[in-house]
Parts: C-alpha cells; sequence; structure tokens
C-alpha cells in the first residue's frame, strides 16, 4: 500500500504516543507499505511551531524533516496536479492543509491514515 500520513498521525507515530492504533502503526512500519509526508505537513507544522501551539524539541523546519528521514518515510511533494483536485472536492470543511492531503491522496493514488472525521466524510481512501 502507498500510504499518506496525515500531520498529526506523524507526530503520534514519531513520538510513540499512544493515541496511534496499533492498526496504523503495524501499517507505517510494514517492510512492504510506502509511507509518505505531504510538504504540506511541514508547513502546517511550521505555521503551529511560529505561533506556539505545537511544541517541539526543536524548531519544527529542522525536526520534522530530520524525524520524516529518521523514520524512512518518503516526502511528498505538492504538484500542481494535486491541486487541481482541488476543484473537485465538496466544501465539508475548510482546513487548507487538510484539503492539500486530501487531493494529494487522490491524485497520487495514496491511503490516508487519519482519525479526523473531517477528512473521511470525502470520499477518499483511508485506513480503518
Amino acid at each position: 500500500m502507498k500510504l499518506l500520513l496525515d500531520t498529526h498521525i506523524f507526530l503520534w507515530y514519531i513520538t510513540a504516543d499512544a493515541r496511534l492504533s496499533a492498526l496504523f502503526r503495524d501499517a507505517i512500519r510494514e517492510p512492504g507499505n510506502q509511507v509518505f509526508l505531504s510538504v504540506a505537513s511541514l508547513w502546517e507544522t511550521i505555521i503551529k511551531y511560529k505561533l506556539g501551539k505545537l511544541p517541539l524539541p526543536q524548531s519544527s523546519e529542522i525536526y520534522i524533516p530530520k524525524q520524516r528521514r529518521q523514520h524512512q518515510i518518503k516526502r511528498l511533494l505538492l504538484h500542481e496536479n494535486a491541486v487541481k483536485e482541488l476543484a473537485k472536492l465538496p466544501i465539508l470543511h475548510r482546513d487548507p492543509f487538510d484539503r492539500i492531503l486530501i487531493c494529494q491522496t487522490l491524485a497520487n493514488d495514496l491511503m490516508i491514515l487519519t482519525v479526523d472525521p473531517q477528512i473521511q466524510s470525502y470520499n477518499v481512501p483511508y485506513l480503518k
């Protein structure tokens, strides 16, 4: 499977947070799966870190890529074909980072790992 981690799932994974389900943890660790973190998640964490809403041991622009590489998670760049998917999405909620992750999931034939019911309300493949 090709998996895209929602930002909170990535953060839970790298910190061994108890909120991360065994199903998600095992899917991320499964050697046959390709696991991605979007650059949109880096963008989101930088903003939240700068606003003081996301405590991290280092600044986000250093910590997140370092952890992504350390955990052998691939970087997913944001391409025009993914952004074009925005035109097809209904406005079920307005979080721009979630909407970009949904578009990247659709454009790149991925399955998203998230516990966010708003993302799950879209017609997007997610791990249940």
